[in-house]
């Protein structure tokens, strides 16, 4: 067994174990906490630096960086220029809630100890302090016309930075004459809907499994079309009468495909043949690990997609921002749609996000998120390969979800209500489907981005016999 421990002050110590399974940031961080619920830390009492941490425990500074950051979020430590970091003020209050997400409620068992429910970021990591900071500096900078009736398509600071975003960072066709704001994707799809329909396009597809948001808001019953490994089946889409389909080409949800590229190009032909319109969900772009970004759909036919952005993912969803770069013919009756629904987003909030944007800060803090859900990633396949080996991982290389492939033969609904009679919330594929579909292999759709690593492991170690063969 190697302990490393660290010296804090005369009489406290946190002690880190390199052979126990649980990630070392995370025993660091709970170490710490723990070392504030009991007092032993007391309110404003000064942390050594991360180097000086790091040297002594034999880290990397960045994952005590990390640490730090992560307890500054969950209100136990603060951080200001020539004082260090030191136990926050009302810490206490922290320590009264522990840093995991709450316990769900289970209807056929007892409160969800760890849900792994998809699309969840981990609001945790929320970096508070640089929204705090745009949001002041929106204020003190915001013309007073920026509180009355503005241009229904969005402040146009936040267009202008968000086009220059998107061509930069996904090869997007944009300029801000073209975006729309909006209230996160829900809405975007709402007004883009009810824009295509007052052109008499009533049909539309989606992807299977997939979101089926398009079947809540279309006004003709819209088309399950399947997917694969490469992505949506374009063949299947001509087979219908859809002029509009929702895709996730990047990283397909929630299989974690990628769209092929023969299959792009014949998506892109099937738009402009049918006189069709794709929209383009590009939902966890920003949180790619193992291969080179994959650019934009809409940067290939700018004329008949329409691309979705948001930050739900990526700050977090209750901002209820997010964009549509819109095709040409369609950016005046999607703000006009966009008027009529709401006169327009929360002014100030979309100039904080300019802000946010243009002084590189949101970069800075995605650049973090994808250390951290690296981190996140790497202990849900080290916990699986640890305690369910037969279990194969797919669709790793973007986002903050993975589907888990079962051993043939395992029952995914079956499993699922096993684990959520221990606590454990799994999710089946199957829930994604528009029905069920003969010779689908059973596999699990396994959220991570909002789960700590010691929860990940927790969970699985619990459910681990029911993703065992025989189990």
């Amino acid at each position: 067994m190697r302990v490393e421990w660290a010296g804090l002050g005369p009489d406290l110590l946190v002690r880190v174990d390199r052979d126990r399974p649980e990630p070392l940031g995370a025993q660091l961080q709970r170490e710490l906490r723990e070392a504030v619920r009991s007092g032993r830390l007391p309110p404003g009492e000064r942390l050594p630096s991360s180097r000086a941490l790091a040297r002594d425990l034999g880290l990397s500074r960045n994952l005590v960086l990390e640490c730090y950051l992560q307890l500054e979020a969950e209100g136990f430590l603060i951080a200001r220029p020539g004082s260090g970091t030191r136990v926050a003020p009302h810490a206490q209050a922290a320590a009264e809630s522990p840093p995991s997400p709450p316990a769900v409620a289970a209807p056929d068992g007892p409160p969800l100890d760890v849900d792994f429910r998809s699309g969840r970021p981990d609001l945790v990591a929320f970096p508070r302090k640089d929204w705090l900071w745009a949001l002041r500096e929106a204020s003190r900078a915001a013309p007073a016309d920026l509180f009355g009736y503005g241009d229904p398509r969005g402040v146009r600071e936040l267009r202008e930075v968000v086009a220059a975003y998107v061509r930069r960072v996904r090869a997007a066709a944009a300029d801000a004459d073209r975006i729309v704001v909006c209230a996160g994707f829900a809405q975007a799809v709402g007004l883009l809907v009810a824009s295509l329909a007052r052109r008499g396009v009533l049909r539309a597809a989606y992807e299977d499994p997939g979101d089926d948001g398009l079947s809540r808001r279309a006004a003709a019953p819209a088309v399950p079309v399947p997917v694969d490994d490469r992505g949506l089946v374009v063949e299947a889409l001509a087979a219908t009468d859809a002029r509009l389909v929702l895709v996730t080409p990047t990283h397909q949800f929630p299989t974690g495909a990628s769209l092929a590229p023969e299959r792009r190009q014949a998506l892109i032909e099937w738009a402009a043949t049918s006189d069709g319109w794709i929209v383009e969900d590009d939902y966890d772009a920003e949180f790619r690990y193992d291969r080179a970004p994959v650019g934009a759909l809409q940067g290939l036919a700018p004329d008949r997609v329409a691309a979705v952005g948001t930050v739900s993912k990526s700050l977090g969803p209750g901002l209820r921002l997010g964009w549509i770069v819109c095709p040409p013919d369609l950016v005046e009756a999607v703000a006009a749609e966009k008027e009529l629904a709401d006169r327009g987003s929360p002014a100030l909030d979309q100039l904080a996000l300019a802000i946010l944007i243009e002084s590189g800060r949101y970069d800075r803090h995605l650049r973090r998120m994808r250390g951290v859900y690296a981190r996140k990633r790497q202990a849900l396949v080290a916990a699986l390969a640890r305690h369910a080996p037969d279990v194969e991982l797919r669709g790793l290389s973007a986002g903050i979800h993975a589907v888990a492939r079962l051993p043939d033969g395992a029952d995914e609904r079956a499993i699922a209500s096993a684990a959520r009679a221990r606590g454990i919330g799994l999710h089946p594929m199957g829930d994604h489907r528009t029905a069920e579909v003969d010779g689908a292999p059973p596999e699990l759709v396994m959220g991570f981005g909002h789960l700590t690593e010691s929860a990940i492991e927790r969970g699985i170690a619990a459910v681990a016999d029911l993703l065992t063969p025989g189990g």
